[in-house]
């Protein structure tokens, strides 16, 4: 593991931890709007995350052979939209209400989307911690060669 995969893999949660943030974001930003360009309420997103796959030679013949290789980081594979039933509310007043009275909210739930956000939030810092440590190892080490 070379000086800078540490940072690397590190930079790599970072973007994927705040493309989370975004889409919870676009989650609370959109939690009331009934109508979207195709005629249906907002569909909550999630954010799907998988390991990085290394594009370094070495490392792809070092995992041919079986041989164990570092972490490439995370990167962001999708962002389906959450398949869960819309909220119905009663407001016989608003322009997308039914024959009912009932109008279709968004399938957002804020407390969940504020605990995603909690998590994505503590998981950037975390990485953010780990550049910082492996930015301070690397000054310590060069401050050795001297």
């Amino acid at each position: 593991m070379g000086m800078f995969d540490a940072i690397n893999i590190s930079a790599s949660g970072l973007t994927a931890q705040s493309f989370r943030m975004d889409v919870v974001a676009q989650n609370i930003a959109n939690a009331t709007t009934t109508r979207t360009a195709d005629g249906t309420p907002y569909q909550r997103r999630t954010t799907v995350l998988a390991e990085g796959r290394s594009i370094r030679f070495s490392d792809v013949l070092a995992e041919r052979r079986g041989q164990s290789t570092a972490g490439s980081g995370v990167r962001v594979v999708d962002t389906p939209a959450d398949q869960s039933d819309f909220k119905l509310q009663y407001d016989p007043n608003h322009p997308d209400a039914n024959e009912e009275g009932y109008v279709q909210m968004p399938n957002v739930d804020i407390v969940r989307e504020y605990v995603d956000m909690i998590s994505a939030s503590r998981s950037y810092e975390a990485n953010l911690t780990v550049v910082n440590a492996s930015k301070k190892m690397a000054a310590k080490a060069l401050e050795i060669g001297r």
